[in-house]
């Protein structure tokens, strides 16, 4: 198990270039060869997730799980689009808190118009022109749904084709 975790490990790392890590590294190693994160979060019951966010424009959010006595348990790439199948399910009703856990920072956090809230959304690697975005009930704190959107980057509203 150890062996491929540190196999699947360093294949995701390496599409990226950051350091490669291996299970039951301390936390301090991880901090030292991939910097501060960008933010932490409590994995209850113990444990700590690392959060290494390449936005507003990057495309790659990396996830390191912590033990509870510090230790890499797991590095996930979060935004692409097998994590985003298995999240839409479960999406709807989720925390503000428990949408970070998962996807990390968002790129970009708008109003999200007549309907009141906000619209969050991430980009992440593809060849479509398109970004994740989850809509949020501000006044019950939950997620109401989540889907694909065109990113407005791609959006050529000035082609004279238009």
């Amino acid at each position: 198990m150890a062996a491929a975790l540190a196999v699947a490990m360093a294949g995701l790392t390496a599409g990226c270039s950051m350091p490669i890590l291996q299970p039951g590294q301390p936390r301090e190693a991880v901090l030292a060869a991939w910097g501060p994160p960008t933010t932490s979060y409590r994995l209850e019951p113990t444990g700590e997730r690392l959060e290494y966010a390449t936005g507003p424009f990057g495309r790659m959010t990396w996830m390191v799980d912590l033990d509870a006595a510090g230790r890499v348990t797991g590095a996930t790439q979060v935004l692409n689009e097998a994590h985003f199948a298995d999240f839409q399910g479960r999406a709807p009703g989720m925390t503000r808190g428990q949408l970070l856990l998962e996807l990390g920072r968002p790129g970009e956090r708008q109003g999200a118009g007549l309907m009141g809230g906000e619209l969050w959304s991430w980009r992440y690697p593809t060849n479509d022109c398109l970004w994740f975005q989850v809509t949020i009930d501000i006044a019950l704190d939950k997620v109401r749904a989540a889907g694909y959107g065109i990113d407005p980057r791609c959006d050529a509203r000035g082609d004279a084709r238009n």
